[in-house]
């Protein structure tokens, strides 16, 4: 295949775009993981502007996990991350599959009542009064059941469904196999791709769950990561000069920022050959 000088110029273009963009997006991160790492001193010395660190130090990090109650709200989000998850995809899958069924009784109403909610809601306040009156205040499982489904990964996933051979389920009823049996042996490994797309979507959210804990939390040995960040990001001057003793605040809250970001950027390259897959084949089609 001969490659004209103008496709030629045009991927050097494009390839000098994507690593421009790159630089940009990598940048911020680099100057995060720098401050936290570079001793403060040397920060003030360079203006407060530092991306490659010429000396390393971890007390910003031994004084998070020593003596802040940052461990104790990790602990919160990875359960919220972990069975909150899960509950996400026990649910989205019982739902998407029978409404995936041409044949189901009432599946054009269902499907509207669903599609509903995400342009209404019931609001803040009626939302706040439900979980109260369900005993879900100052627990864990306020920050997972009022969003234990999201309607738009309901969608992808039954529009998933839907694209699965109707042959395979046609098979396997006539092999005796009933709906649980074609779910847990067909479907569900067959949507691999799908599944763990969406349980990305999923844990990404409940781990950077930060509105439904202002609403429902109020008991600090509740509090999510996110919340916990927040303060740090918030300290002020008092609190700052109380900290500058043993950790400068900056130091502080910049590794506050990487150990809330760095979980989904360990995981995330486990599943990115799955991702893009998918996307696309669980995408909803015209």
């Amino acid at each position: 295949m001969v490659i004209s000088n103008g496709e030629r110029a045009t991927g050097i273009i494009i390839n000098l775009i994507l690593i421009f963009v790159g630089v940009i997006s990598i940048f911020p991160l680099l100057f995060v993981v720098s401050m936290s790492l570079t001793p403060y001193g040397e920060v003030i010395k360079n203006g407060g502007f530092l991306v490659i660190p010429r000396s390393v130090t971890f007390e910003a990090y031994n004084y998070l996990f020593q003596t802040s109650e940052l461990p104790r709200s990790m602990l919160v989000s990875l359960f919220t991350a972990t069975v909150g998850t899960a509950i996400n995809l026990l649910l989205t899958v019982l739902g998407a599959f029978p409404l995936s069924r041409r044949g189901l009784q009432g599946r054009g109403i269902i499907l509207f009542l669903i599609v509903f909610t995400m342009l209404f809601s019931g609001g803040i306040v009626p939302t706040y009064l439900l979980v109260k009156s369900l005993g879900m205040l100052n627990t864990v499982w306020a920050l997972i059941v009022p969003s234990a489904v999201a309607t738009y990964n309901l969608l992808i996933m039954k529009t998933f469904f839907e694209g699965l051979p109707e042959e395979l389920f046609e098979s396997a009823r006539i092999d005796g196999a009933g709906e649980w049996t074609i779910l847990s042996r067909l479907v569900i490994p067959l949507s691999v791709p799908s599944l763990l797309t969406i349980g990305l979507f999923y844990a990404v959210a409940n781990w950077n769950n930060f509105f439904s804990a202002v609403l429902y939390i109020t008991d600090p040995n509740l509090n999510p990561l996110q919340i916990v960040v927040r303060k740090l990001l918030l300290t002020s001057n008092s609190l700052e000069n109380v900290m500058e003793v043993v950790v400068p605040t900056p130091t502080l809250q910049m590794a506050a920022v990487i150990v809330a970001s760095l979980p989904v950027l360990i995981v995330y390259p486990f599943i990115q050959k799955h991702f893009t897959k998918g996307v696309l084949i669980g995408a909803i089609k015209g």
